[in-house]
């Protein structure tokens, strides 16, 4: 079979709601990451034969096809075609995937797979909003009918997710403390200067600065006093400490075939070594990263033994660590640089965000296998493990 390449990744250092980004228009974000990307590799422009992006709220300044807007916002020539596509919060993962299953059809030889979402300008769950001031929501009358009285709640799934697998609050609450540390210890550490590219952003007074640090981090995290939190519903576990950040950001993947290796003397990164993609219980919502890591890992003849790193998005703290009692994971080898509770959550380009950090702390480290998971609205999730080469 032939394979597909990741010869790039980049992405913004996030942003938080109404901050350093905020101002910053998703498609000249979308548009960066492109062109970060060309430069890196020195692939002339005309050779990208798609641009395959994920937004989760397409609406507004993200409607219109993001990612040809993005790719009109960079140095790409109008020639080159692009779609946006929503599998909610995996949606840059999904881009991923289609990006290697088009290369490994032998169709096309360079695909730029990324996403972005400008949570700042287009608040979550904007589209829903509008459906429903337009009277008719988007879960019909047989949705309602196979599941009534259910709300499909992303809050509640993360909810039942603590409360089926057994992680306590306790457990929750030193999961954010650490995802704090590990994104400050990371980040000073240089870790992410592989990925991060610069964006110029107008502050206040004037002045121009160049954004280059996640800016959700807090620097001095206090673990009682993430304690002292008290949960959102009573007696529940999901407190405003151990979810994900609303995040402004963009990121992106370069995929390429053999053929394109060789014709434009590209190095490659890392090798898709296998895919999945699951439905599971909506009611649940965000259970689906469990089976999809175990057909992933089906479809690779591994074990989650074989597995160097693993990056599972922080939606919610209850989702790793679920998945991590799950499948039997090392909670050592988990966002090892912080994960989503620290440096955010940028919706449709959090799949590709964490592609990068994967492979580049592999190859810091010398590892050779890693995976990634994403759980999606509505039970959906995507799982990708890879080779660095």
């Amino acid at each position: 079979m032939a394979e597909a390449y990741i010869v790039a990744a980049v992405r913004t250092a996030g942003g938080k709601k109404n901050g350093r980004l905020s101002k910053t228009h998703p498609a000249d974000m979308g548009g960066k990451v492109i062109d970060a990307l060309i430069e890196r590799t020195g692939l002339p422009a005309d050779k990208v034969d798609d641009v395959i992006y994920g937004c989760v709220s397409q609406i507004g300044p993200q409607t219109f096809n993001v990612a040809r807007t993005s790719i009109l916002s960079s140095c790409l020539p109008e020639s080159v075609p692009g779609v946006s596509i929503d599998r909610q919060c995996g949606s840059s993962q999904q881009a991923i995937h289609f990006a290697a299953q088009a290369v490994m059809s032998g169709t096309q030889d360079v695909i730029i797979a990324g996403g972005v979402e400008s949570m700042s300008q287009v608040p979550i769950g904007s589209p829903a909003v509008a459906v429903k001031e337009m009277g008719s929501p988007f879960d019909g009358v047989e949705i309602s009918k196979r599941y009534p009285g259910e709300h499909f709640s992303q809050f509640n799934g993360a909810e039942r997710m603590a409360e089926k697998y057994g992680v306590s609050k306790e457990e929750l609450d030193q999961f954010a403390y650490d995802s704090h540390k590990r994104g400050a210890a990371a980040t000073e550490a240089g870790r992410f200067k592989d990925e991060i590219i610069p964006i110029t952003v107008t502050l206040e007074d004037g002045s121009q600065e160049e954004h280059v640090v996640d800016e959700g981090i807090r620097w001095e995290a206090d673990l009682a006093a993430i304690k002292a939190l008290n949960p959102l519903v009573d007696g529940g576990y999901i407190s405003a400490a151990n979810a994900s950040q609303i995040t402004d950001g963009a990121s992106a993947l370069m995929i390429v075939s053999e053929k394109a290796l060789k014709e434009f003397g590209l190095t490659p990164l890392a090798r898709i070594h296998a895919m999945s993609v699951v439905g599971s219980d909506p009611t649940m919502v965000l259970e689906g990263p469990i089976p999809a890591t175990e057909k992933v890992l089906a479809a690779a003849g591994m074990t989650i033994g074989d597995i160097d790193l693993y990056e599972v998005n922080e939606a919610f703290g209850s989702v790793p660590l679920a998945w991590m009692k799950a499948v039997g994971a090392d909670y050592d080898k988990l966002n090892v640089n912080g994960g989503a509770q620290a440096l955010g959550h940028p919706l449709g380009g959090t799949g590709t965000k964490l592609m990068g950090t994967l492979i580049y702390e592999l190859k810091r480290r010398g590892g050779k296998y890693g995976l990634l998971a994403i759980c999606e609205g509505l039970g959906t999730a995507n799982a990708t493990i890879i080779e660095v080469l």
